[in-house]
């Protein structure tokens, strides 16, 4: 594996500012009418790309979670009260920016009893039902690997269903605190047997080696997951666990090939793949 000095970014993470007509579209919009994307917060690389394809990411739930995962800049601490006309508002969003697939994530609620598992599936029917045409991915947490709340999810049926695993076995406890490696795998494979198309990522540049990051290919396909991202973690604070390492390019394309021969029907690897790039074409 390239390994670079984790001071030096190296020229194969720049990226071109966002350009273009349907991009220019689409952030007029949501600065007039004050909406929300994690492409946005985020200020996701892909942002111009995705966009300019009819694809946005809005998170719910609010932007409190109550987990602490070392990569995330999502604050965390005591969550707001949950805003239960949020599910409609998410959908007026997604007609107002006439987004063609619409990807929504949250942040983890364990202080409420579901887990936020019926905003979810409201959210899913409101967009549904405002947007008949607009499809939908969405990029669940683990809700504790609790079967009923995880269902309200199958329920709702959106077209994507993912869940992250971020990391390999070994540095899982270091990277997703209180989340755990086995648990995800068993999230992802109830949706698979209940007939979901099932999406994971994971971000390489913690320090885990090439055996590792195969071994969770393995694991991921092993539950019937079938669509896979593989992107560089990059540190967002001083405060976020550290990049170990810059992946370079060529080892990304391996993995994606490995991830090909092992039979995912999709698989993104480059150094700035995102858990939505190119999301709309997964839905195929």
């Amino acid at each position: 594996m390239t390994l670079v000095k984790k001071h030096t970014k190296p020229r194969w993470l720049r990226v071109k500012l966002p350009t273009g007509q349907a991009y220019k579209n689409i952030r007029g919009i949501t600065k007039s009418h004050n909406l929300h994307t994690i492409c946005e917060s985020g200020n996701c690389p892909n942002m111009g790309e995705c966009w300019g394809a009819g694809t946005a990411t809005f998170m719910i739930l609010g932007n409190i979670c109550t987990r602490s995962c070392g990569f995330c800049n999502v604050m965390t601490g005591r969550p707001l009260a949950v805003d239960v006309n949020e599910p409609k508002k998410v959908a007026q969003s997604v007609r107002i920016m006439k987004v063609k697939h619409a990807v929504i994530t949250s942040v983890d609620r364990d202080d409420l009893k579901d887990g936020g598992a019926s905003i979810w599936a409201e959210t899913i029917n409101e967009i549904r039902k405002e947007n008949p045409a607009t499809t939908m991915e969405t990029l669940i947490p683990d809700f504790k690997g609790k079967k009923e709340d995880i269902q309200k999810i199958i329920d709702a049926a959106p077209e994507v269903v993912s869940h992250n695993m971020e990391t390999v076995k070994r540095l899982t406890k270091k990277v997703r605190i209180q989340a755990k490696y086995d648990r995800s795998l068993q999230t992802l494979k109830y949706l698979v047997d209940a007939g979901m198309k099932a999406k994971s990522g994971i971000m390489l540049g913690l320090g885990e080696t090439e055996g590792e990051v195969i071994e969770t290919m393995h694991d991921l396909k092993d539950v019937g997951v079938q669509i896979i991202t593989i992107g560089q973690y990059l540190q967002p604070t001083k405060k976020h666990l550290p990049v170990f390492e810059y992946v370079s390019p060529e080892q990304f394309k391996k993995y994606k090939d490995i991830g090909s021969s092992l039979g995912f029907k999709h698989v993104e690897s480059g150094p700035l793949v995102r858990s939505s790039y190119h999301a709309e074409r997964h839905i195929r």
